[in-house]
């Protein structure tokens, strides 16, 4: 039984001991040994922690509260202990005492009673400093290492080292001398030491096994997957018999094998039969799979449990399984892998391992074409970053049904135990796991950026220290801290220390690129810890692909906080995009990496502090034609805000790089100022109100061989009735019911509205990990909150920038201006070296200069650049060149100044106000200065109009007449006609003289 250590957040060691009683202790100062009963260890475990972190569990009571204890040597240290006695249906007894043992360290006393029967097992020397006293700041909380495998993200860990799964399946065979569909022990034995001598490490067997079977793996080493039958080939909707032998069924197996240490995993079920699942309904299967896993935890808490699934169910994704399992049989690797693809974005977070796959050499292929297949099957599963895969199966004697099977031979080993040629590939590619890639490996340069990120930095680098990878560096760029960042990285002679002064996150990616040596730059966060493949992964999918960069998931780390788990289940937090199963509208920037010569062409903008950096930077190169990928086993912890401020800070810092954003990239906006992707978001599971189900292609008659999910997004209608603009709109309505008070009504439904969503997206949401009673409450506060603070904020930035410095003053112009007299609003220019996109470019890097905030083309508008000059106003550039004789070019730039989207919108609520105070008002005649509202903003926008247009068009002079264009006097030209122009320069006599005439108007100039 291993034992589960809920609240601590404290490293340990582990150990084992032989039973006995007697008092023992725990400190950080020694490690300690001890061995109890498994029910007495799991609940006594709980308890190991320092004061104030333990968390009663279920059954247990305080019994009294002592002012002090005895610590080592017999002196007295002033505490406030707990006794506890243990439940009354554990084998043995047990009692602990916690008290605080000064200087920030905390004993633990456990007195316990042995009882017959008791087995020995492990449980945690923790490290119990407090808090205070940890140096290492914030980390996740890891499960207790035991002898059993655990999940630890995509992956599992046993012990400190990462798991993966090389299984085979065995049997079942005929019936054993004790009737169990095993071989007799003594050739069990040679099975099974054959199996350890092809690298595998796990069993799959169809059948819950016997204690002596259990313990022969676990003096092996092997792991055992147990499937668990019952009747699934029958609609159990509506049957109680067979429902009630379903949980009868896994509640007897988890009762007998759960808990063995061999044991790897229970799967509750294997393959449902399509038409069942159509017939009975998928969410009704759902949640009848969960609760079936309810049960096998209930009494086996510490195993893992899932149920096997297969491609024409894939759309059946309960939600409390430990890991996603697909049996899936597709013999050719390219098709194989891209459906290994689509199923990794189908697990999510989860681990993703394959049940089943195998090749028959009877009559699908030969001997030598089973070896290849199954070496290219297993190359495919961990390349595409699965946990593992069982081969199908160790030998031909296999016995299912009642018969043996005489027409298959799927085995790696004949009947007689003969090994085939697959025997020697599976053993080959079994050692080389997880890392099987014959690709030379670039040298990659990891840079971590970190402003005060001390709590979580050497985290960061002690797992960047453990990576699996031939050739890297760490460059870490310190952008100004003032905390303990540089303490820390004394302590890190082999990382790359680069100190700035604090010029943004941009700037830091910057600097790191152009210091980094290797071929690729990979970006992480100081409050990121990376896999220990994760360099791996991402370089093996970015130099595999055509993409420039990659990235992967980053994962929230559970640091034994409900409030974290909270924040975690709110929206607004960074995730990837898809636009397909390996190609990523975006990633965030805590997990990316680029070719270097990418970087160095593109460059973060420095403009972007805080925020924003990667999606300006990620979109720029999808424009310049370059596309993204994404590695679903690239993974790193990402730790999230973890209160609630931290939080709120996080989004009105998002919100202003989507402020800044939207200038640089107005198509990805709408009209709101929110952005918008094209892909779907991953890892918004669950976040946000879906109105209405799934849909679920089935096939003709529910026969398609692959039935897909397309998972409904989060409803829009519902996000825009939460949003920044409908409480605005609701205050509106509220200054309205001023003059109309029937409008209260509505105000208040307007205001509820929010209010009820939010509550809406808290049911809807995942339970949290860390459950406490204002859980939900928090949950859908954040989704009430978080709109309103990212929407002010984007808001804010923008109305802000919308104001042109006093240095505008300068481009005020002490000559006239060329305009034309047919139309007063177009300046006109005169070269025979450039073009309008010349002229256009060194606006925009002037006006970019002066700071003015701005709008280019996207391809989709019908003008050149938008340049927003004040709240009220904005100026809007539109360009065209006329091609004359002798290649002499005419740039007419037209300059027109109107109202911003915050003027008309002023505008129209003062006339609406206006008229409702006119029409409905019963204060006539005082209620007559109304009509002023809109006049005041009209009076805005004409001051400001005269303000702002004539440094635009100074600026728009300025940069012609450096550039070499000759500005076109204010007088009406005679223009060559329509023939000489058409034909081009020199072509006919009419366009000699076009040209001579309007050289003579500009002065001979040109």
């Amino acid at each position: 039984m291993s034992p589960v250590i809920q609240s601590s957040p404290w490293p340990g060691r582990w150990t084992t001991w032989p039973l006995r009683s007697g008092l023992i202790w725990f400190s950080s100062a020694a490690t300690e040994k001890v061995s109890t009963t498994p029910s007495t260890l799991k609940d006594m475990a709980s308890l190991v922690v320092p004061v104030g972190h333990a968390v009663k569990p279920a059954g247990w009571r305080v019994a009294r509260r002592r002012g002090c204890s005895r610590g080592l040597a017999g002196r007295a240290r002033p505490c406030a202990t707990r006794q506890v006695i243990g439940r009354s249906h554990c084998h043995g007894t047990s009692s602990a005492s916690i008290a605080h043992g000064g200087a920030g360290r905390c004993i633990v006393y456990v007195r316990f009673t042995a009882s017959p029967g008791s087995m020995s097992t492990t449980v945690p020397a923790l490290d119990l400093r407090s808090p205070r006293g940890r140096a290492n700041g914030r980390s996740r909380v890891v499960e207790g290492k035991t002898n059993r495998v655990r999940r630890d993200g995509k992956f599992f860990r046993l012990g400190d080292e990462k798991f993966f799964v090389k299984g085979v399946t065995y049997g079942p065979f005929a019936p054993n001398s004790q009737g169990q569909y095993l071989p007799e022990p003594r050739q069990a034995r040679r099975d099974l030491e054959q199996i350890v001598q092809l690298h595998a490490n796990v069993l799959r067997v169809y059948h819950v096994p016997p204690p002596w079977f259990m313990d022969l793996a676990h003096e092996l080493g092997l792991k055992i997957f147990v499937d668990i039958s019952w009747p699934k080939n029958l609609t159990f909707d509506g049957d109680q018999r067979v429902i009630e032998a379903a949980r009868g069924a896994v509640r007897d197996a988890a009762r007998r094998c759960g808990n063995h240490p061999a044991i790897f995993a229970l799967s509750v079920v294997n393959e449902i039969p399509a038409d069942i699942v159509r017939f009975v309904g998928r969410r009704r299967v759902e949640e009848f799979i969960d609760e079936l896993v309810a049960t096998a935890k209930a009494e086996a808490p510490d195993c893992l449990v899932t149920f096997a699934n297969y491609p024409t169910t894939e759309y059946v994704q309960p939600r409390q399984i430990d890991f996603v399992c697909f049996n899936v049989y597709l013999e050719e690797e390219r098709v194989l892998r891209n459906y290994l693809a689509r199923l990794q974005n189908i697990a999510g977070e989860r681990p993703l391992m394959l049940g089943e796959y195998g090749l028959d050499t009877m009559q699908r292929c030969t001997e030598a074409q089973q070896a290849e297949g199954l070496c290219g099957h297993i190359r495919a599963v961990f390349d595409e970053g699965l946990v593992g895969t069982c081969i199908f199966s160790f030998t031909d004697d296999w016995y299912t049904g009642g018969r043996q099977i005489e027409d298959w031979a799927f085995g790696l080993v004949r009947r007689d135990r003969t090994p085939k040629p697959a025997f020697q590939a599976v053993q080959r590619a079994f050692e080389r796991v997880p890392q099987l890639a014959e690709e030379k490996l670039p040298k990659v340069s990891v840079v971590v950026c970190s402003y005060n990120g001390g709590s979580t930095l050497e985290g960061c680098l002690r797992s960047l220290e453990k990576l699996h990878y031939p050739d890297y560096e760490v460059i870490v760029v310190d952008d100004g801290s003032t905390d303990d960042t540089q303490e820390i990285l004394s302590r890190f002679a082999w990382v790359r220390n680069i100190r700035q002064k604090n010029m943004g996150l941009s700037h830091a990616r910057n600097e790191g690129a152009r210091a980094a040596t290797g071929e690729i730059v990979a970006y992480t966060d100081s409050d990121c810890e990376a896999d220990p493949d994760w360099l791996y992964y991402l370089v093996l999918t970015l130099i595999r692909s055509p993409h420039v960069g990659v990235g992967g998931p980053n994962l929230i780390p559970d640091e034994g906080s409900w409030i974290a788990d909270a924040v975690g289940l709110s929206p607004g937090g960074p995730t990837h995009v898809m636009l397909d199963d390996r190609t990523a509208e975006h990633v965030p920037g805590c997990n990316m990496a680029f070719y270097r010569w990418a970087v160095l062409k593109t460059l973060f903008d420095e403009q972007f502090r805080k925020a924003g950096d990667d999606v300006d930077f990620i979109w720029r190169l999808q424009h310049a034609g370059y596309t993204i990928g994404f590695s679903p086993a690239a993974q790193v912890w990402h730790y999230r805000r973890n209160t609630i401020d931290a939080y709120l800070r996080q989004q009105r810092g998002y919100g202003e790089a989507e402020a800044l954003l939207k200038y640089k990239h107005p198509d990805r906006f709408n009209a709101l100022g929110a952005s918008f992707w094209r892909g779907r978001l991953y890892g918004t599971d669950g976040i946000g109100i879906r109105v209405g189900g799934d849909v679920v292609y089935h096939g003709v008659f529910g026969t398609a061989l692959f039935q897909t999910i397309y998972h409904r997004p989060a409803s829009v209608l519902a996000a825009m009735l939460m949003s920044v603009e409908w409480h605005l709109l609701t205050g509106f309505v509220l200054i309205l019911a001023l003059a109309w008070p029937a409008l209260l009504n509505l105000a208040a439904v307007m205001f509820l509205t929010p209010i009820a969503l939010a509550i809406v997206a808290a049911i809807q949401a995942p339970a949290p990990r860390h459950r406490h009673w204002l859980s939900r409450p928090l949950v859908a506060y954040l989704h009430w909150r978080q709109p309103i603070t990212r929407g002010w904020a984007r808001y804010a930035v923008r109305l802000k920038a919308k104001v042109m410095k006093h240095e505008t003053g300068g481009y005020r112009r002490g000559r006239p201006l060329p305009f034309d007299p047919a139309d007063e609003r177009t300046l006109r220019y005169w070269s025979k070296q450039h073009d309008r996109v010349d002229l256009l470019r060194e606006i925009i890097r002037e006006a970019s200069a002066q700071g003015w905030r701005m709008r280019q083309d996207s391809g989709w508008a019908g003008w050149d650049l938008e340049i927003f000059a004040s709240r009220y106003v904005k100026v809007r550039i539109s360009t065209a060149t006329e091609q004359h004789a002798e290649g002499n070019r005419l740039t007419r730039v037209r300059v027109e100044t109107l109202m911003s989207k915050f003027c008309l919108v002023l505008l129209g609520a003062g006339l609406l106000l206006s008229l409702m105070l006119m029409v409905f008002g019963n204060l006539w005649p005082h209620n007559r200065p109304a009509v002023l509202i809109p006049l005041m903003v009209w009076a805005m926008y004409v001051v400001n109009r005269r303000m702002v247009t004539p440094p635009v068009l100074g600026l728009i002079d300025t940069v012609a007449e450096r550039c070499g264009f000759a500005p076109v006097p204010s007088v009406n030209l005679r223009l060559p006609d329509e023939t000489a122009t058409a034909h081009g320069p020199g072509t006919a006599d009419g366009a000699g003289r076009g040209d001579q005439e309007i050289g003579c108007a500009c002065g001979g100039r040109g």
